[in-house]
C-alpha cells in the first residue's frame, strides 16, 4: 500500500532537550563531524488506493492540526514514500509537498 511520510521538528527557537544529549553522547562514541543534533518526529501514513495531490493536501492538513503542535513545531515535509524509498537505509526521494521550513 502506498505510505506518506510527514516530517515534525521542533521550531528553531525551542529548546531541544533529547537533541542536546545526542550532540553530547556523539563525541562520545567517537562521532566528532556533527555540530548539532534536533530530534524530531516521523509519521507514516498508509493510503487506501493512489496518492494523489489531494491525498497529499490531505496529509499536510491533518499534520498541521493533528501530527503536530504549531506552536512549538513545523511540518517540515509530507511526501510520497516509493517502493524503492521503503528499502533498508533508504531516504524519502520524492520531492517534499509544500514546506513550511
Amino acid at each position: 500500500m502506498p505510505t506518506i511520510v510527514v516530517d515534525v521538528m521542533p521550531k528553531p527557537e525551542i529548546l531541544d532537550p533529547q537533541g542536546k544529549a545526542i550532540a553530547g553522547a556523539l563525541p562520545r562514541l567517537g562521532f566528532t563531524s556533527f555540530a548539532s543534533v534536533r530530534q524530531g518526529r516521523r509519521f507514516e501514513l498508509t493510503v487506501d488506493g493512489e496518492i494523489t495531490p489531494e491525498v497529499l493536501r490531505q496529509a499536510r492538513e491533518a499534520a498541521e492540526q493533528l501530527l503536530s503542535n504549531p506552536v512549538i513545531e513545523d511540518v517540515v515535509s509530507v511526501q510520497a514514500l516509493t517502493d524503492a524509498d521503503s528499502q533498508p537505509g533508504a531516504q524519502p526521494g520524492t520531492q517534499p509537498e509544500g514546506q513550511n521550513a
